[in-house]
């Protein structure tokens, strides 16, 4: 894996920088004559152009006004806003509650093909009952300081989740058997989950494949949760972000990984039966 999963994000800003650049240069301006022009310290204009401080709108306009190149502006205000939107603080999307998060979705789900999911940790959010996301969601409330409506968001969830049984969708879904153990909730709502994942796992668009903690040899160890929409998309889920990588290179790497990480996993009745000792587990 890249050392920083954000680095379509910062290739992205990077571009938006060279444009500006390429735009005061070719207006013969000189780093301190834009800033004068624009009403902004020279330091600014330094900042933007080594994509260390992305520009807003204003700004924007105003540096394509200062180099007669207004028409350039909507363009260049587009590519700054993708920028930012491929590395995204969870505390910026959930600031009004989780309920939103979890609709945010819905299209982009309706529009994909092939789901292909790995999770360290979790049960993944396509397979989560309502007593399992309901604890999830809750947890990241009180981490993240935002407004605890997880009742409303493990409904929105398992709506969404609906898709599993949509026809022109499949799904490719892998956890850590360490996920069985991790208990979320009550032992009633950590059952019921457990239960679902044999009911859901036997599903004709759902391959659900286990990698064992007894793997011996593996060939890739464990990986920060990732999914993989189609093959246009990756999203990576960190504690206080999420990174939307969008990079072809970047995109073939988590393929690759995933692949990996799918040769180590158990399906069908070995996978079930290591559900079921989770579930004994729990008794």
């Amino acid at each position: 894996m890249p050392a920083s999963p954000s680095s379509s994000a910062q290739a992205a800003r990077q571009t938006v920088a060279r444009r500006l650049r390429d735009l005061r240069k070719g207006a013969g301006l000189t780093v301190t004559e834009l800033a004068d022009r624009c009403g902004w310290h020279h330091s600014k204009t330094s900042r933007i152009e080594n994509a260390k401080t992305p520009p807003s709108p204003t700004d924007i306009r105003l540096w394509c006004r200062t180099c007669d190149a207004v028409d350039q502006a909507p363009d260049l205000i587009a590519a700054s806003r993708h920028a930012e939107s491929l590395y995204t603080e969870w505390r910026h999307r959930v600031r009004t509650g989780l309920r939103q998060l979890q609709d945010s979705y819905v299209q982009l789900f309706r529009s994909t093909a092939l789901f292909r999911v790995y999770s360290p940790t979790l049960v993944p959010g396509l397979l989560q009952t309502e007593g399992y996301a309901r604890a999830v969601l809750s947890t990241n409330a009180r981490l993240l300081e935002v407004p605890d409506d997880a009742d409303e968001a493990a409904a929105a969830r398992l709506e969404r989740s609906q898709i599993i049984h949509e026809p022109g969708h499949r799904f490719v879904l892998l956890i850590e058997e360490a996920v069985l153990y991790y208990q979320l909730g009550v032992p009633d709502a950590m059952a019921a989950q457990l239960g679902y994942l044999l009911t859901a796992g036997a599903l004709p668009s759902v391959s659900l494949g286990v990698i064992p903690m007894a793997t011996r040899e593996r060939a890739l160890w464990p990986q920060e949760l990732f999914s993989v929409y189609d093959d246009t998309l990756v999203s990576v889920e960190l504690m206080s972000a999420q990174v939307n990588i969008t990079q072809p290179s970047e995109i073939a790497l988590y393929l690759k990984a995933f692949e990996q990480l799918r040769s180590m996993a158990v399906y069908g009745a070995e996978a079930r039966a290591l559900i079921l000792k989770a579930l004994e587990a729990l008794r």
